[in-house]
């Protein structure tokens, strides 16, 4: 097992037993020198759920935190979940299902809050919400804002952050002031699948190198994600397991300590209240 003498989080991918690697990713990662996961729970109808009540979403989240205690066995550190519902949900319950947009809003809020019920728990270390990254109707629209305050507004009432899928940005400024209205700081909210520089939120750095290089020249707080999906019909998909430890050589290799620092110590202490040093065996 490689130590890169640091800890290394990777701060979003995907897990499942039934998927293309399962726990066998979280040694490859654990291997290349990773310590740490977030681990974010799947969206709903990619694990076989159809809900009709916010209920419903808990079979997904113990999953998730079953494999969550699995992936933290493999590590030298820990894995922590993330439990939210996918913004993508919303086109499924309305083009495919027949909702109404304010319909489907009513059920994702009601899967939120159950989220909601464990992050009072003290499980997940994050909440999950968003909106849709792709075209949609403006009732659409509405109602995926309507969802995404709602989460925000829950993950302040339960002292954790939020985790956020959106559409392609630089500028999420308005979505910083909700969570200033909402009570919950705009740092611990976290833009998933972020390049380089955002405004508004913190974000959360796909491991591309010209990303990585932007953020770490910013000066700014990141964290580095894979979104490795664990699909067996998309074994690579997004990216591998190991990329962020390799990324973390790279970064090292180069000097850049202290940008690993803020990214896998600092950053994560700020927005999750995680303590990835102490954490480490």
């Amino acid at each position: 097992m490689r130590e890169l003498g640091t800890p290394v989080l990777d701060d979003h991918l995907h897990l499942d037993r039934n998927g293309a690697r399962g726990i066998d990713a979280v040694r490859d990662f654990a291997r290349s020198g990773g310590t740490h996961l977030l681990v974010v729970n799947k969206p709903s109808w990619h694990l076989g759920f159809e809900a009709e009540t916010g209920a419903d979403f808990r079979a997904v989240f113990e999953e998730t935190l079953d494999i969550v205690a699995d992936a933290t066995d493999e590590l030298r550190g820990r894995a922590w979940p993330v439990l939210g519902v996918h913004p993508g949900l919303v086109s499924r319950l309305v083009d495919e299902r027949g909702f109404a947009p304010e319909e489907a809003a009513d059920l994702m809020c009601a899967g939120l809050d159950v989220a909601a019920e464990y992050a009072a728990a003290g499980e997940p270390v994050a909440l999950k919400s968003g909106r849709p990254h792709y075209e949609v109707s403006d009732d659409v629209w509405n109602a995926s804002n309507r969802v995404l305050r709602h989460a925000l507004k829950r993950a302040a009432e339960t002292g954790v952050a939020l985790q956020l899928h959106t559409e392609t940005t630089e500028d999420l400024t308005d979505v910083g002031a909700w969570a200033e209205d909402a009570g919950l700081p705009p740092e611990r909210v976290v833009k998933h699948y972020a390049s380089g520089t955002l405004a508004g939120v913190t974000k959360s750095v796909m491991c591309e190198k010209d990303y990585l290089e932007t953020a770490v020249e910013s000066g700014e707080p990141f964290l580095m994600e894979t979104d490795y999906v664990d699909d067996p019909d998309r074994p690579g998909a997004v990216m591998g397991p190991k990329t962020v430890p390799r990324r973390v050589n790279w970064l090292l290799e180069a000097g850049r300590d202290e940008a690993v620092r803020r990214a896998h110590v600092e950053t994560p202490e700020a927005v999750y209240g995680i303590d990835t040093e102490a954490t480490l065996a």
